[in-house]
């Protein structure tokens, strides 16, 4: 049975076997069995070739072990090419093998297809609609009357000319003339509403909030039913009033609202007599005050949540950066993060604009409900003109996103 020889074991040996056997046993250990400082073909390698090779060192301490040790395997070499590679593929910051070459392309192409889209289109396709028409005619009526605030006050405080009263003159028609177009535009808007109160009718779900089983799983007996016919009367027992009471406050609001202007709008035809006219316009800023301030109060919860969120993704953002991840270690993570963190900035200062324009909102009609005689009309005129602009620059931002949307689908197809 033939013996194995171990290296390390030499020493021992030494002081037993004779010189010569002892200086011949050295030079063959010497040949084969001398162990580097730093063996690196004894641990457990992968073979770098394979669909995912192990991460190879830098490449300085590459070379420190490559001069350490005495002799560089085939798959040792082949790794060291990979190691150069991915060095190389490491510092571009462009490519990335987890997918940040797609988000970039994706960033080239909304890029793109914004230069595409050119301002004179958006307000083209704004002005089509009734809704970019009344906002344009918003516009033009409150820079009238803040203009003819200044006309009164600053530019002409004594003139009483001719010419002076007949441009004054003009201008509170147009004024007017624009009060009473986008009264008309806004004719019927309580549709909206009205189709979403008539849904609720085909939700197949009890209304009431201690079951979810719909009615066809859970039917009644007949005298629980003829019972709540006969309590309720056959008047509440229809469908289209039940609805009605189980609708949101906010679209009760919108519905009462749209209806009471098309009332204040036919009496400004003369189709209605006045003192309705009156009373339904009344009833419209009270309808307006409730549902500003229900707007208010949902912008405000809304805000919030953006801003938790915010808040989440800069602590994750700022814990990576404790950890040593940065842009180059975790390319797609960090994109991922800005571009969370952008989308939510955008969203809150849309919300910051929304929250403005409700302001100024509640500011006009509150002026109009309570009766607050002092610097209505000023107050008024700027109010009005904030909203104005406010709300023309979110339905210009929405419009916008349309149309780069409709220019990225012709892009990508």
């Amino acid at each position: 049975m033939s013996s194995i020889t171990f290296p390390h074991l030499d020493e021992d040996m030494g002081s037993s076997s004779s010189p010569n056997l002892n200086s011949m046993h050295d030079s063959m250990q010497a040949s084969f069995y001398t162990p580097p400082a730093f063996d690196m073909s004894s641990s457990f390698q992968m073979n770098p070739l394979s669909a995912h090779p192990p991460r190879t060192p830098r490449s300085s301490s590459a070379a420190h072990f490559r001069n350490m040790s005495m002799s560089i395997s085939v798959y040792d070499e082949k790794g060291e090419e990979q190691q150069d590679t991915e060095t190389v593929r490491g510092e571009n910051v462009e490519v990335d093998e987890d997918g940040v070459e797609e988000l970039d392309e994706e960033d080239a192409r909304v890029k793109e297809a914004e230069k595409l889209v050119k301002t004179h289109e958006v307000w083209r396709d704004l002005f089509v609609t009734s809704n970019g028409r009344d906002k344009a005619f918003k516009l033009m009526q409150y820079s009238i009357r803040v203009y003819l605030l200044f006309h009164r006050k600053i530019l002409f405080r004594g003139g009483n000319s001719a010419w002076q009263l007949e441009i004054v003159r003009r201008l509170l028609a147009a004024k007017n003339g624009f009060s009473f177009t986008r009264k008309l535009l806004i004719m019927f808007n309580w549709l909206n509403p009205l189709s979403q109160v008539l849904a609720q009718q085909s939700v197949p779900f009890s209304s009431s909030g201690s079951s979810l089983t719909p009615h066809s799983l859970t039917p009644a007996p007949e005298s629980s039913s003829k019972s709540s016919q006969s309590y309720a009367g056959p008047f509440l027992s229809h469908p289209f009033l039940r609805a009605l009471l189980s609708a949101p406050p906010p679209i009760l609001l919108e519905l009462a609202n749209g209806l009471s202007d098309d009332i204040y709008a036919l009496s400004r035809l003369g189709l209605i007599g006045p003192k309705l006219g009156e009373r339904a316009s009344r009833f419209a800023n009270w309808c307006w005050l409730l549902s500003t301030l229900v707007g208010l109060v949902e912008n405000g919860v809304e805000m919030g949540v953006i801003e938790g969120l915010q808040r989440e993704v800069q602590s994750r953002a700022y814990k990576e950066s404790l950890s040593g991840a940065t842009s180059k270690s975790q390319p797609k993570e960090s994109k991922i993060d800005e571009r969370e963190l952008a989308r939510l900035q955008k969203k809150n200062y849309w919300l910051q604009i929304s929250r403005a324009k409700l302001a100024m909102d509640f500011i006009f009609v509150a002026y109009d409900i309570f009766g607050i005689k002092g610097w209505k009309d000023s107050i008024q005129s700027f109010a009005g003109l904030a909203a104005a602009v406010l709300s023309s620059a979110k339905l210009y931002d929405k419009q916008k996103n349309v149309l780069v949307n409709k220019a990225l689908a012709s892009y990508t197809s």
